[in-house]
């Protein structure tokens, strides 16, 4: 299919998407400042994040840019002739939407066992009106599992026709209708939103402006899908012919092993509800979103452009070029993530406390969300070196090993959960997420390394390691920073705490930055280059 197309550069792309995620981004920390700001970590909120546990893995898991259904559309169209690619979109959509239609019903009727199931701690008294309310919001929500189906077949669809825009920043959607949605409650009861009279009206708007927010979504990918001529909104049956069953070899095992991934967030979410504090779920989010977003973006400008490009290096006889954007992938994901990562763990409370302190949010949870933050941030390299490993292995049409470090990794979760939370609390369950990452880059990197006959591991690892201590310096030079103008201006005041923040940052970005140019690191060096060229076009 791409055969047709002129192929754009990785930067071209990357400048696409960074574009229009951070966009997407910035909306959807817009939407959870609104949440925050309205619910605080009360029980409208923490029931929310227990509710969307279902629906929003499905949306991640299934609608992601870079989800198992996005992979396989691509994977397959990619190696498509023009006139083959809408009888296989169209069978393809017919059978996922005629699956997930089932699990939405399934989710309607087992909505109670389900929350009972991931949250027993919801049934004590004092959370009785958290589990009544997630109950009815994983109702509400229901419809999201058929619509993160097409969603993720929606993504494929389009960049595979060559177009990155409208797919990175189609999510915004779903944060402007629950933005709206929310303040058109706070409209009609003001200040009460966060009472006890209008929690359960509260849990209601989060559900419905949600599945809004999905519906819209896929609607404008549907119209942006029909002008490409690709496929069209009508059912098909032609569930024989080859292309299916080459995107359905990719699709089970990556949806499998992604979701055994998300069992790892189900376990995270059944220990939080047993400590006895509400709002441990809604701090999970609030603090994930705060890692989430700067990921999300660095994730889609380094994936998106690398998994065609991974595709077509699978022969033997590309290999060597095959390793060589490997190391690209994993060199600029520790280029980004680290020297961020470090930021966060650093300056975690006044990042907390610009971002979310306002209105129903209060001290108390500031340093929930801040405590779960400094763990995130030490985690933010290896969430990504992962996904870049997982990519690799999907464009050499393997999606079982994948799914097989991720059964080994469930129990580990579960065993890391139980040690850490008793030892740590809620920061614990994030610390048993990284030590799973960790475990799985471990794992791919070992198979990976028999596969290709050989990495060149130690010599990637040289240039990481020095970017990881470039980043310990620069979090240090960060904190202390922080430190001296604390004790010039305060703790006190937006303003106050926004300044000492930017001072901060800017501190310890520039000590990592001078450091990395000094270690003259290719990929790196041509990514700085290239990607404000991109920006200014």
């Amino acid at each position: 299919m791409t055969q047709k197309k002129a192929p754009r550069s990785i930067v071209g792309i990357a400048g696409i998407v960074a574009a229009a995620t951070l966009i997407s981004k910035v909306f959807g920390l817009v939407r959870q400042l609104v949440i925050a700001a309205a619910f605080g970590l009360g029980p409208a909120a923490d029931a929310f994040n227990y509710a969307y546990t279902i629906p929003g893995f499905l949306l991640i898991l299934l609608g992601g840019i870079n989800g198992p259904f996005y992979t396989a559309i691509v994977s397959v169209l990619s190696k498509q002739e023009d006139e083959e690619a809408a009888p296989l979109v169209e069978t393809i959509t017919t059978l996922v939407a005629g699956v997930l239609v089932i699990v939405a019903i399934l989710l309607v009727i087992f909505a109670p066992q389900l929350i009972d199931l991931f949250a027993p701690g919801l049934r004590i008294p004092e959370k009785e009106i958290v589990r009544a309310i997630a109950i009815q919001q994983l109702r509400i929500m229901s419809p999201m599992a058929v619509l993160a189906g097409l969603i993720g077949i929606g993504f494929g669809v389009l960049n595979a026709a060559n177009q990155f825009w409208l797919p990175s920043i189609s999510p915004l959607f779903s944060s402007i209708s629950v933005v709206v949605g929310v303040g058109i409650l706070f409209l009609q009861v003001g200040n009460k939103i966060s009472t006890p009279e209008y929690v359960i009206q509260g849990g209601i708007v989060l559900a419905i402006s949600t599945v809004a927010g999905a519906t819209l979504q896929w609607i404008v990918q549907v119209i942006a899908q029909i002008k490409t001529g690709i496929s069209r909104l009508r059912l098909r049956f032609d569930f024989n012919q080859p292309g299916v069953q080459d995107v359905m070899k990719i699709i089970l095992p990556a949806t499998f092993s992604s979701g055994m991934l998300q069992i790892n967030l189900y376990t995270d979410l059944f220990f939080a509800s047993l400590i006895p504090v509400t709002g441990v779920a809604a701090g999970l989010a609030n603090a994930g979103l705060l890692v989430q977003t700067p990921l999300g973006i660095i994730s889609n400008v380094i994936l998106v452009p690398l998994l065609p490009i991974f595709s077509r290096l699978t022969d033997p006889q590309d290999w060597q070029e095959l390793k060589l954007r490997i190391r690209q992938g994993l060199l600029l994901s520790a280029f980004t993530m680290l020297p961020l990562g470090a930021l966060m763990v650093a300056l975690s409370v006044p990042i907390v406390r610009v971002v979310y302190e306002r209105g129903a949010f209060g001290g108390k949870d500031s340093a929930l969300v801040s405590s779960l933050l400094v763990v995130n941030g030490i985690g933010m390299f290896v969430y990504l070196g992962r996904d870049v490993l997982v990519r690799v292995f999907y464009a050499l049409g393997d999606g079982q090993t994948p799914f097989r470090i991720s059964m080994i990794n469930i129990g580990l979760n579960a065993l890391f959960d139980y040690i850490f939370v008793n030892a740590f609390g809620a920061p614990g369950l994030v610390m048993a997420t990284v030590g799973v990452s960790c475990s799985s880059i471990f794992m791919l990197l070992f198979i990976l390394n028999r596969k290709l006959n050989g990495l060149p591991i130690m010599e990637w690892s040289l240039p990481i390691l020095g970017l990881a201590g470039a980043s310990v310096l620069a979090g240090g030079a960060s904190f202390a920073t922080l430190q001296l103008c604390q004790q010039f201006f305060g703790t006190n005041g937006l303003l106050i705490l926004l300044l000492q923040l930017v001072i901060s940052s800017l501190v310890g970005l520039c000590l990592f930055a001078a450091i990395a140019a000094m270690m003259k690191l290719p990929e790196v060096n041509t990514f700085v280059t290239k990607m404000p060229q991109r920006f200014m076009k």
